[in-house]
């Protein structure tokens, strides 16, 4: 009788923790292609704004293993406006890859850390709507920030037993802008109700100050052969990258500028993937399936799927998909990476928000960036300046000094941290999306940050 008890005790403890598998409506019963797994996932949408009828479309997975005691983690891609569902969880560090008609196992997944949520943000990306047009209109990161505040608060609701989590904001890109105007807007919402039980947040290849993080691109480019001496001093004689990318939205470029900048665009060449340098492409995708190039084979060196997002297209366009994930597409014809309908002040890039980085720090919000170090687009030298003049702004000593990090037997990459509450680390032989490219050093550098635990420096 006592033995029957204390697993009825144990059955009501675990389900105040975490749904039962038959009562939650957003519960996904398979994936189509969908391997046999022992973790439970959830999608489906919040309202965020009543009014315009917009609403958010997320993907839940919960932990592989005891998933009662792991944090909660949000993952937002950047853009501004492409998917966290197509790219962070299909072809980054989510449980699954498509692969044909059905899924692979990503065993380097972030879900065996973490209970890991994906939001399509801001409304209009992906399977996320706005019953009115306007909604699409004229979205600043003021707005993305305040609905994915009430995109949480709402979830919170649907997902109670997570409410006392730690929580954790990862992401990479433009969510340089999305997660520290989140986490400003948590700490401030926090001193009137205690409701985020934010611990930290790790940005990987960020938009933090958009002059420091473009005009690093030029001395990239030469440092790593993509354009020519020549071209090299034109371009840091002529054209300040941040100023020319200001301009050419305001249609004022100067017909000098404009004329390196073709020559950059020539030289680096269509066929190298400016976000990973030494990554191969995927030729149906650049070629549009012209046979210029032999697209064999579409695998690179490191059994990498190149071509993973028209995969991922054209899986998540399946009916069959759609029902399963409880999505709809409203407004648009099909499901896309990244939105063509969203209509966002591309100038909020102008925007630094590296100082909300140095607020958070001063709340006691752990802080990591890294860098993939073959992304062109915000190149590591960038961001590393950054974080170097943010912890001499804030008097923040290195607490540990620049060394390197490993993963398994192999150098994972380079690091430093401040203060023990803001570090800078490098992911070796990495794109712009880190977990894509190099899945098991990003995982690493994941679990070390959720635990507070220094990286690996040896094996």
């Amino acid at each position: 009788m006592a033995f029957l008890l204390l697993l009825l005790l144990c059955f009501l403890l675990e389900s105040a923790s975490s749904f039962p598998s038959f009562s939650h409506p957003d519960k996904i019963t398979q994936l189509p292609g969908q391997p046999q797994v022992g973790f439970q996932q959830f999608s489906g949408y919040v309202t965020v704004d009543d009014k315009k009828g917009k609403a958010l479309f997320y993907y839940f997975v919960e932990a592989e293993i005891d998933c009662v005691s792991k944090p909660l983690v949000l993952w937002l891609n950047g853009g501004p406006g492409c998917s966290s569902l197509g790219v962070g969880a299909f072809s980054e560090n989510g449980p699954f890859r498509p692969n044909g008609q059905v899924l692979v196992r990503n065993e380097y997944s972030w879900n065996r850390e973490a209970n890991m949520l994906y939001l399509e943000t801001p409304v209009g990306v992906g399977f996320s709507y706005s019953t009115d047009p306007s909604g699409y209109d004229a979205v600043s990161d003021a707005i993305t920030a305040r609905d994915n505040l009430v995109f949480l608060q709402r979830w919170f609701l649907k997902f109670p037993q997570y409410r006392s989590r730690d929580l954790f904001i990862t992401g990479e890109s433009y969510a340089g802008h999305y997660i520290p105007q989140l986490a400003e807007l948590m700490i401030q919402f926090n001193k009137k109700e205690k409701l985020f039980n934010l611990k930290g947040i790790a940005l990987g290849n960020p938009v933090l100050e958009y002059a420091t993080d473009l005009n690093s691109r030029a001395e990239y480019f030469w440092s790593h052969g993509l354009i020519s001496d020549s071209t090299y001093r034109l371009f840091t004689s002529f054209c300040n990258y941040s100023r020319y990318v200001s301009e050419y939205y305001r249609d004022s470029v100067s017909p000098i500028c404009s004329k390196v900048m073709n020559q950059v665009t020539r030289e680096t060449s269509r066929f190298v993937d400016k976000y990973d340098v030494t990554l191969d492409v995927c030729i149906s995708s650049v070629l549009s399936q012209s046979k210029i190039i032999n697209p064999k084979p579409q695998q690179s060196a490191e059994n990498i799927d190149v071509c993973i997002e028209d995969e991922t297209v054209s899986y998540l366009n399946r009916l069959d998909v759609q029902r399963a994930f409880h999505a709809k597409l409203v407004g648009v014809r099909k499901w896309l990476v990244c939105s063509e309908i969203l209509d966002y002040e591309v100038l909020n890039l102008e925007l630094p928000t590296i100082s909300i980085v140095g607020s958070l720090v001063k709340e006691g919000i752990t802080v990591l960036v890294y860098s993939g170090d073959q992304d062109s687009v915000i190149p590591l030298t960038g961001s590393r300046k950054l974080v170097n003049g943010l912890a001499k702004q804030l008097g923040l000593n290195a607490t540990t000094p620049y060394r390197v990090w490993f993963a398994g037997q192999q150098v994972g990459g380079w690091t430093q941290v401040y203060g023990n509450v803001l570090s800078f680390a490098t992911i070796r032989g990495a794109s712009h999306e880190a977990p894509f490219s190099q899945p098991e050093r990003s995982l690493v550098l994941f679990q070390s940050f959720l635990q507070g635990r220094p990286l690996p420096e040896m094996f």
